[in-house]
């Protein structure tokens, strides 16, 4: 009796849990039915609200900004390694399909790099080094040909007094070039370093790009995700090696016009005004407009009629300005559109970041973001599926 008393106290106990349960699954049921039911209240934002949050989005951009401008030492060859190697990326390719290893690969074009930049600096070093010693000179020699064509312009009040005294003085431009050589000299070890970052980070880029882009498309879990990452990487790599190896061919033409100008025009180093013709060609709008200006000054110095000198720079600007607006355009087409407004701010943006090494990345860095935009936000056009 007292066994079946107990089983009868545990079963009443166990009947009030199971209606209490019921009791409260039912009121949590009727309170969410009437939190789902009530108006939704929407928390208003305020100006002051609307204000911070700008703030501190204003805040980080203006330290990543700080950063990318104190790491320069480090940003500068990693960036530069990297937009080289991407470039690279198709010829690795077709490399690794004729059955040369990766390895191999990287060395060769790593090594063929280091070779061009190594030829080109020591083409580079004996112009340059005439230059810096023959400085004052060549300046005296400048000023006494554009004399009687600056006294000309009265608003300037520009006479020969002015290159007498003051810090327009010969006294001054010796002054300022040994300034100028102290300052290359204090530079020349963070550029030693620089350099050896480059090649190292471009030959590891080059032997590891695969496992890399591999690695960033597994980042992502969902097969659209990593569809899109491999659109944006291949789309990078093509635009970036499309446009450099018809860029490439397209100025290094405008190099051998424009050493035919010069040679023609009478000008000291025909050749190295070629090469000149074809760097600068890489940056937009200041690199023409600055190998324009050099000319200019040049064929005035070496010729006695101004109309007579001003010739060369006439000529090498004609070339290139139908290069630009009829032959680049028509091997280019409609692919590689970007605003002129943009790719100016870009070059000013990133020439005030880097110098001279920045004003040489901002059209590459501008077709990336061009790119990574048309990939994620442009859905017009007909995308490319993965087999199941």
């Amino acid at each position: 009796m007292g066994i079946a008393n107990g089983i009868r106290k545990q079963a009443s106990k166990i009947a009030i849990g199971e209606r209490r349960v019921s009791s409260w699954a039912q009121n949590m049921t009727a309170a969410e039915e009437a939190a789902a039911q009530a108006p939704v209240r929407r928390v208003e934002k305020d100006g002051l609200d609307i204000t911070m949050a700008w703030a501190i989005i204003g805040i980080f951009v203006i330290l990543g900004l700080s950063a990318v401008y104190m790491m320069s030492l480090i940003l500068i060859p990693l960036t530069l390694a990297v937009v080289i190697g991407m470039i690279l990326g198709m010829l690795a390719e077709k490399l690794t399909k004729l059955g040369v290893p990766r390895i191999t690969n990287a060395v060769i074009l790593s090594s063929s790099v280091t070779l061009v930049i190594f030829l080109v600096a020591n083409s580079l070093a004996g112009p340059l080094m005439t230059l810096a010693n023959e400085g004052p000179a060549f300046a005296e020699r400048t000023i006494a040909r554009l004399m009687p064509y600056l006294e000309r312009i009265k608003w300037l009040h520009i006479t020969p007094e002015t290159f007498q005294s003051g810090p327009m003085s010969a006294d001054k431009l010796l002054e300022n070039t040994g300034n100028i050589l102290r300052l290359v000299t204090a530079n020349l070890t963070p550029a030693l370093i620089q350099a050896l970052i480059f090649f190292a980070a471009l030959l590891l880029f080059l032997v590891g790009r695969v496992s890399l882009r591999k690695s960033i498309i597994m980042v992502f879990r969902e097969r659209s995700q990593r569809l899109t990452a491999i659109r944006v990487i291949s789309g990078v790599e093509q635009v970036l090696g499309f446009y450099f190896a018809t860029a490439s061919v397209i100025y290094a033409c405008l190099g051998v016009v424009m050493t035919i100008i010069a040679y023609a025009g009478g000008l000291s180093a025909p050749v190295l005004w070629g090469f000149f013709a074809f760097l600068s060609s890489f940056i937009p709008y200041l690199g023409i407009a600055l190998m324009t200006f050099a000319i200019a000054v040049a064929g005035i110095l070496t010729h006695d009629g101004l109309l007579i000198g001003l010739i060369p720079a006439a000529a090498f600007f004609t070339v290139h300005l139908v290069m630009e607006n009829l032959i680049f355009p028509a091997v280019m087409g409609r692919r590689l559109e970007i605003n002129a407004f943009v790719v100016f701010l870009a070059i000013l943006f990133w020439t005030w970041m880097w110098g001279a090494v920045g004003a040489m990345l901002a059209l590459p860095l501008s077709l990336i973001a061009m790119t990574i935009i048309d990939e994620l936000f442009i859905e017009e056009k007909q995308l490319p599926q993965l087999p199941k």
